[in-house]
């Protein structure tokens, strides 16, 4: 694999593009949690499920501690995400996107869909911020096909919108049993392992 990464200046977020050995129109851009890096077992293993069916891999690495992030705004937030998109493939001639996000991923994710380059993008929303409203509503609304996977135990799993989200059609969904926000069993490492391998299929297929 060949990884190219580019601070380009101190503002700019930093990323990561891991690209096959011969040109590729396909692309996955992985927009991690804010603690839960691309290199956490759910988007590391995700990144090789992808890099394997012939995809380039665009991580987004920022990393926000709470008070930088309670301090941005999501329209700073997406903006510094799409500058960072636009910036690692502009000499490159992607067609098919997908769009994996985790967490706060989410918030970008919600925005950056109202982009034309992602109008035929297919989206896996991991855990998703179910109780902001502009996260609910873009996936209540939402055009594009989308994988939803969450944890039973997620704090973030709020059942009446969870509900909501099935009457859209372009949605497929994965409740993982006793799952918590990382889709792991708190006390358990081993049946986590299980899990995890449940997950990278139903991204596999996907």
């Amino acid at each position: 694999m060949v990884t190219n990464n580019d601070h380009v200046s101190s503002k700019m977020i930093p990323f990561s593009l891991i690209e096959q050995k011969e040109e590729t129109n396909h692309l996955v851009i992985v927009l991690p949690g804010a603690g839960y890096t691309t290199q956490a077992p759910l988007l590391r293993f995700t990144t090789g499920v992808f890099y394997n069916k012939g995809f380039d891999v665009l991580h987004i690495n920022y990393t926000y501690n709470r008070q930088e992030l309670s301090e941005l705004s999501e329209e700073d937030f997406t903006r510094g995400v799409q500058l960072v998109i636009d910036h690692a493939i502009k000499n490159k001639n992607y067609s098919n996107y997908y769009v994996v996000a985790k967490s706060i991923g989410t918030i970008a994710l919600s925005y950056l869909l109202k982009h034309t380059m992602f109008k035929e993008a297919k989206v896996v929303w991991l855990t998703p911020l179910l109780q902001r409203d502009d996260v609910f509503h873009a996936m209540v609304h939402s055009d594009h096909k989308g994988l939803c996977i969450m944890g039973e135990k997620d704090h973030c799993f709020i059942v009446e919108r969870f509900e909501r989200l099935k009457d859209n059609p372009n949605l497929r969904f994965k409740v993982v049993d006793g799952g918590n926000h990382s889709l792991e069993l708190d006390e358990d490492p081993i049946k986590s392992i299980e899990l995890l391998k449940n997950v990278m299929i139903e991204i596999s297929e996907f």
